[in-house]
C-alpha cells in the first residue's frame, strides 16, 4: 500500500514537470492541511520555487491549478494566501484507499530499510534494582526498536548492562563481612543493595576498606574462583530481577552483552590506539587528544592500568561491526552523556574501519517527580517495580468503581495493561529531549492526551463489536462508502490514511511522541464521530455498515499505533 503523500507527490511531480518542462520533483513537498477547510493536503511548491522558475508564487500556483490534468485522486485544487495550493481528494479514491487498511502492507521501499541496526538501551548496573532513572531509556529504546521493525529494518536489541568494575570489589567485601543470609535468600538483590550502601558508609570511617575492595577486585580480574563464582551469582540474581520488570513492560532483548563481555578485547584496542599514535601517555594515563581542542581529552586507560567506559565502547563498536555485521548503531541514554559519545564516535572516525560506521546518540531529558510516593530506604530512589505496582493499584480502583462485575483475574490483567501502558504513554508522548515531571494526575487521567484516554477510545470501539456479536449481526455492505457522508467521517478517514506518514516522521527524527500526538488527534476525531453520529441505530443500512467499518479501521490503526509505543490494548475496562 503506497503512502498517500507519496501518491500525491508523484501526481504533482508528473504535472509540474510537464507544465514547466523541467524536473522539479525534489522541490515538491506535500504537507497535511492544518484545517479541513484548507483541503486534505497542501503544497508550498509555488513559494519555494518562485526564484527558480522566475515568476511570482501566485502566478505559478495559478498555472498549476489551471493546467493540472484530471485524475482519479484529486477532486479540486485551490490557491490560498501568497501561493499555497490546497488539495482536496476524491471520496471515491479515499474509499478505495481506506479499504486497503488491514488488508495490504504499507510500501516503505522509498526508505533505506535494507540494513541492520543495533539499539543499545536500558543498561542497568548489576546488583542494583531498576529505578526511575532506567525508565526513559528502556521504553524509548523499545519504541524506536518497534518503529524500525515496522518499517522492515532488521533490528538487534542489546542491553549493555554494567557488570564489571569497582563496585564488585565493594560488593564482595560486603558479602563476606555483613551479608544477612536469611534476607539474602528472600530478597537477594535488596540485600546486595543494602551491603553496597553499608560499604560506602563504613568506608568513610575506615579507609582501609577501599583497599580491601581493590584487592578483591584484582582477585576477580585475575580469575580467582571464589570471586568469579560470586560475580556470576550477582549477575544471575540481577538479571532475574530485571526480567521481572521487562516482562511486565513487554520488553525482550536479543543480547545482554555487558562490559565484562568486552574486557578481554580492550588491551588490543589500547594497543591499536598507541601504535597509530591516536592515544598518548599523559601523567601516567593513556589519553586521546582531539585536533583544535574541539572536544575535551578522552582518557582510555587510567594510570593504574584500569579501563574506562570509552575503552569499553570502542571495543563494543568494533565487535558489533565485525561479529554482528551491523550497519548502524543507536545509543539511547540521557543527555548528560552527550560529551562521552561525541568523544567515542570521534575516536571511531580516527580509527576508521571497523569502528567508523553510522552511530547515533539518542538523548532524552531527566524524569522528575512532582510528588514523592515511593522511596528507597535512603529516600531518593523510586523503584520501577513500585511504580508499576502503584499504577496497577490505582487503575484497579477505577475498574472496581466503574465495572465491578468483571472477574477478578481479568481485572488484574486489565489493570496491569492499562497501568503500565499509562506510564509508557506519559513518557513517550513527551518530546524525548525535554525534562519530564511525573504526576499521577497526568499519567492516569482518562481525559486528554493520556494512555487511558486512548485505551478508553479503543474499548469504546470494541463495545460496538461486542453488541454486534451479541445480536448475531452481520454486515450487509462491506464496502466503505464516503460519497454521501459529511465532514467528520471524511476527516476521520483521511486521518487514518495518514498513519504511516507519521511513523516515517517518527523514524526520521527517532521521536515516538510524533506517533503519540497522531494517535491522540485520531482518537479525538473518532470520539467526535461517535458522539455526533448514530452507528448501530442508524436506519440506513448502507450508512450504518459504512460507519461500523470506519470504526473497525480506526480500532486497527489505534492498536497498531499503540503497539509501536510498546503498549497493549484491552477490549474492556
Amino acid at each position: 500500500m503506497e503512502l498517500l503523500t507519496n501518491k500525491i507527490k508523484k501526481l504533482f511531480s508528473e504535472n509540474i514537470n510537464k507544465i514547466f518542462e523541467n524536473d522539479f520533483s525534489d522541490k515538491i513537498d506535500i504537507q497535511n492541511s492544518t484545517k479541513k477547510e484548507f483541503g486534505d493536503f497542501q503544497t508550498n511548491f509555488a513559494l519555494v520555487s518562485s526564484k527558480l522558475i522566475g515568476k511570482n508564487p501566485r502566478e505559478i500556483a495559478t498555472k498549476i491549478v489551471t493546467e493540472f490534468e484530471k485524475n482519479e485522486i484529486i477532486e479540486k485544487l485551490e490557491i490560498a494566501g501568497p501561493g499555497f495550493i490546497n488539495i482536496f481528494l476524491k471520496n471515491e479514491f479515499l474509499n478505495k484507499e481506506i479499504k486497503k487498511l488491514e488488508n495490504e502492507k504499507y510500501d516503505f521501499s522509498f526508505l533505506d530499510t535494507n540494513k541492520t541496526v543495533i539499539i543499545d538501551y536500558s543498561s542497568p548496573n548489576i546488583a542494583k534494582r531498576m529505578h526511575i532513572g532506567h525508565l526513559r531509556s528502556t521504553i524509548i529504546g523499545h519504541s524506536i526498536k518497534k518503529i524500525l521493525e515496522f518499517l522492515g529494518i532488521k533490528v538487534i536489541s542489546d542491553n549493555h548492562i554494567g557488570d564489571w568494575g569497582t563496585q564488585f570489589g565493594k560488593l564482595i567485601v560486603g558479602y563476606k563481612n555483613w551479608l544477612e543470609k536469611s534476607t539474602y535468600e528472600k530478597d537477594p538483590i535488596g540485600e546486595l543493595e543494602r551491603i553496597y550502601v553499608l560499604f560506602s558508609d563504613k568506608a568513610k570511617e575506615d579507609p582501609t576498606l577501599e583497599e580491601s575492595a581493590r584487592s578483591e577486585l584484582k582477585k576477580l580480574q585475575q580469575g580467582d574462583s571464589e570471586n568469579i563464582k560470586l560475580w556470576k551469582e550477582f549477575i544471575e540474581i540481577s538479571l532475574k530481577e530485571y526480567n521481572k520488570v521487562y516482562d511486565r513492560l513487554g520488553i525482550k532483548f536479543d543480547y545482554y552483552y555487558g562490559e565484562s563481555f568486552y574486557n578481554d578485547m580492550m588491551p588490543e584496542i589500547l594497543k591499536e590506539l598507541k601504535e597509530r599514535n591516536i592515544a598518548k601517555e599523559d601523567q601516567g594515563a593513556l589519553v586521546v587528544f582531539f585536533d583544535e581542542d574541539k572536544l575535551p581529552p578522552a582518557i582510555v586507560q587510567k594510570k593504574d592500568g584500569s579501563f574506562l567506559y570509552a575503552t569499553s565502547d570502542l571495543a563494543t563498536m568494533k565487535f558489533r561491526k565485525e561479529k554482528l555485521k551491523v550497519d548502524e548503531a543507536i545509543y539511547v541514554t540521557d543527555d548528560r552523556q552527550q560529551n562521552h559519545f561525541k568523544q567515542v564516535f570521534e575516536i571511531g572516525k580516527m580509527l576508521g574501519e571497523p569502528y567508523d560506521y553510522k552511530k547515533l546518540h539518542v538523548i532524552f531529558g531527566i524524569m522528575r517527580f512532582g510528588d514523592v510516593i515511593f522511596s528507597s530506604r535512603s529516600g531518593n530512589i523510586i523503584r520501577l517495580v513500585d511504580l508499576l505496582d502503584e499504577a496497577k493499584k490505582q487503575v484497579k480502583q477505577v475498574i472496581n468503581e466503574k465495572n465491578p462485575d468483571i472477574p477478578e483475574d481479568e481485572k488484574d490483567e486489565i489493570a496491569e495493561t492499562i497501568g503500565s501502558g499509562a506510564i509508557k504513554y506519559f513518557d513517550l508522548s513527551q518530546n524525548r529531549t525535554s525534562d519530564v515531571t511525573f504526576t499521577w494526575d497526568k499519567v492516569l487521567n482518562f481525559e486528554g492526551n493520556t494512555g487511558p484516554y486512548l485505551q478508553y477510545t479503543y474499548v469504546r470501539i470494541m463495545s460496538i463489536f461486542r453488541k454486534l456479536k451479541e445480536e448475531n449481526f452481520t454486515l450487509e455492505n462491506k464496502e466503505i462508502v464516503l460519497e454521501n457522508m459529511d465532514g467528520i467521517e471524511r476527516e476521520l478517514a483521511v486521518s487514518l490514511l495518514r498513519f504511516p506518514q507519521f511513523v516515517v516522521k517518527a523514524y526520521e527524527t527517532l521521536k515516538p511522541n510524533i506517533i503519540a500526538e497522531y494517535l491522540f488527534d485520531t482518537a479525538k476525531l473518532f470520539n467526535n464521530f461517535y458522539n455526533s453520529k448514530q452507528i448501530l441505530k442508524e436506519e440506513n443500512p448502507k450508512v450504518r455498515d459504512a460507519r461500523i467499518l470506519l470504526a473497525q479501521k480506526t480500532a486497527f490503526i489505534l492498536k497498531q499505533g499503540l503497539d509501536l509505543l510498546g503498549i497493549n490494548t484491552v477490549n474492556r475496562m
